[in-house]
């Protein structure tokens, strides 16, 4: 996915504008690849796991609070990406734009990427809440079976 579909999805300019940040197009040439959750208070309380790969945040939107221990899973629905920008990124967003709702950041780190292909994301987390190595697994749960991943510790 590229930030085509973020910026679409998000009026930036004129009075009934988002807060959301707009992104900026740079490079990013850091070693350490950053991640955050975002608790997100929209139609239905969710929070949002965000990691940095490819000069975006990959994110997934997630029904239940994130696993901190291992044995629990959690259903994670990939969504759009969203600029790096959205890592800092806390407030409301007003009512009648995409996600309405109050963002808060839940927990915010580095993290390490370990193994990455088609079906599994294995990655090292060091955030304040979230620490310890976690797995994003490809499966074929519900309506879109292509977005539909489980989160959890291991």
């Amino acid at each position: 996915m590229s930030l085509k579909k973020y910026q679409s999805k998000r009026k930036f300019f004129g009075k009934n504008r988002t807060n959301e940040p707009k992104p900026k197009l740079e490079k990013q040439n850091k070693k350490q690849k950053i991640f955050v959750v975002h608790k997100h208070h929209a139609s239905h309380l969710h929070w949002d796991l965000r990691l940095e790969m490819n000069g975006v945040l990959k994110s997934w939107a997630v029904p239940k609070e994130p696993p901190l221990k291992k044995g629990i899973k959690r259903l994670a629905i990939q969504v759009e990406d969203h600029p790096l920008e959205y890592a800092n990124f806390k407030g409301t967003i007003p009512e009648g734009h995409y996600g309405a709702g109050k963002v808060e950041i839940w927990d915010k780190g580095n993290y390490e990427l370990k193994n990455k292909d088609e079906k599994k994301i294995e990655f090292i987390l060091n955030g304040k809440k979230l620490k310890g190595n976690f797995v994003l697994v490809k499966t074929s749960y519900g309506k879109k079976p292509e977005k539909s991943w489980l989160w959890f510790k291991i």
